[in-house]
């Protein structure tokens, strides 16, 4: 007898839909084949299989039987595929009364028990049974509520073999899970961090502010204890809210990499990953033989913090240059090409020489500090719209300075210049802010009068700043009038822009 049973192979960051076919002649000596391009992992699950439905009162059919997973151009991977070829061989071997599988999209590996055990990337199953206009999926309980906030499915929570089969014929109701997900986003983060608990550097907190009002990149260089890594944890504060369709998109990377907390639905805090300058290629931008997302793609539509630039292998910085102008990364293996998401700010932090100490103060040899300095080359600090300096305080003036303004207030007005430019950039969906503006949005909405473009043309001079520069010293102008609600680009604009791209010029030369 022949059954048909729906599932899903996720390959990159997207749900493919896999059909398995279970068929059992029922006699004959016993043979057991299985096809259509699996790896080791599907290839052992019939162990699994067979210990699974012997502990859960079913019988492995004698004969032949032949498991075929289609289409067999898509490699399929990981034991998400137990419980979808344990139901099939269950149909085919007629100890199910049904024929109606296909209604569903099926995942869950299984224990020798029986039980089912949770998976990674669910979320990406059940957006793939959305698109295909299934009644719904049937997942391991841990993972329903993360299916559970794509609307419109039926999220049906097994625990074993015997439930899932037991649901299928109609002898056990089980009650579809269901995620408030207006909730999710109201509720509150006890454990986040808030900028009023930075005293001073109000130099830094007005650069971070308007990195994170246009989306910009910044660049923190000052000596150690300086607060620049304490900074950098509290930009994501003040950036704002995730919208329903970035948080999908960002909850479905960390559950495929397998970041997302058992029982967790859905991601409401824009993401902060912070890497060792030790991550490898793979590690940062995403690899292995079968390619899977890195850090830069789980930061996506967050932030990503290198601490210790200079101390990242060059090669590692170098590969970045790509996903910082494009918002996407693509790997190429034998296995295939991937294209990942890879929105994010960049939040970089160094000291100014090795010591840490200011170049005037550094015990350093000038060659010493070249070689360090080298390490960050002038195409990446072109990409790195802001470059800001994070003095060191004195105690006098840490016990003396008020407290800080708070994210929220901060998160107010950037929020407030994030509306402006969804506003403006309304028919350009693409251009989420204004970092990720290109030429014919620069020329339409950064328009200078006569004397403001003279002083950027002077400063360009004078900085010896490249045409990437330019472009980024209009972007930040821009997002300093949407902060000010300017609808025109000023003078006092592109100044203080011109100010934050001046400091990798007096540490790196020209």
């Amino acid at each position: 007898m022949l059954a048909k049973v729906g599932s899903a192979a996720v390959l990159g960051i997207e749900a493919y839909s896999i059909e398995v076919e279970v068929d059992s002649s029922g006699a004959g000596d016993f043979k057991l084949i299985i096809v259509g391009l699996p790896d080791a992992a599907v290839r052992e699950s019939i162990e699994r299989v067979m210990s699974a439905m012997g502990n859960s009162g079913f019988e492995f059919p004698f004969g032949r039987t032949t498991i075929n997973l289609a289409p067999a151009d898509i490699r399929k991977e990981g034991p998400s595929f137990d419980l979808p070829i344990a139901l099939g061989v269950v149909r085919a071997s007629d100890q199910m009364r049904i024929d109606a599988i296909e209604d569903y999209l099926i995942a869950g590996e299984l224990a020798l028990s029986g039980a089912v055990r949770p998976i990674k990337g669910v979320l990406a199953i059940a957006l793939r049974a959305q698109a295909e206009g299934r009644r719904g999926v049937i997942v391991p309980r841990e993972n329903a509520a993360e299916a559970a906030v794509v609307r419109g499915l039926r999220v049906i929570p097994v625990g074993n073999l015997r439930e899932a089969v037991h649901f299928l014929e109609g002898e056990m109701r089980i009650e579809p899970v269901t995620t408030d997900i207006e909730a999710l986003f109201a509720r509150p983060h006890d454990d986040e961090v808030d900028f009023a608990e930075v005293k001073g550097q109000e130099s830094v907190k007005r650069a971070l502010e308007i990195a994170a009002a246009g989306g910009h990149n910044v660049l923190m260089i000052g000596p150690p204890g300086t607060g620049k890594s304490m900074l950098a944890k509290r930009l994501a504060t003040i950036l704002p809210p995730l919208t329903l369709a970035e948080a999908l998109e960002t909850t479905k990377i960390h559950s495929i990499v397998g970041q997302l907390a058992l029982g967790q639905a859905l991601l409401t805090l824009r993401p902060f990953r912070s890497p060792h300058h030790t991550a490898s290629d793979a590690g940062l931008l995403g690899g292995s033989i079968n390619p899977t997302p890195g850090e830069i793609s789980l930061a996506h539509h967050g932030v990503l913090f290198l601490d210790e630039l200079p101390e990242f292998r060059r090669s590692v910085l170098e590969t970045m240059r790509q996903p910082l102008e494009e918002g996407r990364v693509t790997i190429s293996r034998a296995a295939g090409t991937m294209t990942f998401p890879a929105q994010f700010m960049l939040v970089a932090a160094m000291n100014p020489t090795p010591d840490g100490k200011m170049p005037g103060e550094s015990r350093s040899s000038p060659r010493a500090i070249q070689h360090y300095l080298g390490k960050v080359s002038g195409p990446l600090l072109d990409r790195i719209d802001i470059h800001v300096e994070v003095p060191a305080l004195k105690f006098a003036e840490l016990s003396s300075m008020p407290t800080g303004e708070s994210s929220a207030q901060i998160r107010s007005r950037v929020v407030a210049a994030r509306r402006l430019q969804q506003s403006r950039y309304a028919a350009r969906p693409k251009v989420t802010c204004n970092a990720r503006m290109g030429s014919r949005e620069l020329k339409a909405h950064c328009g200078l009068d006569e004397p403001t473009h003279e002083l950027l043309k002077q400063a360009m001079t004078d900085l010896k700043l490249s045409a990437r520069a330019y472009d980024r010293i209009l972007k930040l102008a821009r997002t300093i009038a949407d902060l000010a609600a300017s609808p025109a680009v000023q003078s006092e604009h592109v100044c203080e822009a011109i100010q934050l791209r001046s400091l990798d010029r007096q540490l790196w030369g020209s």
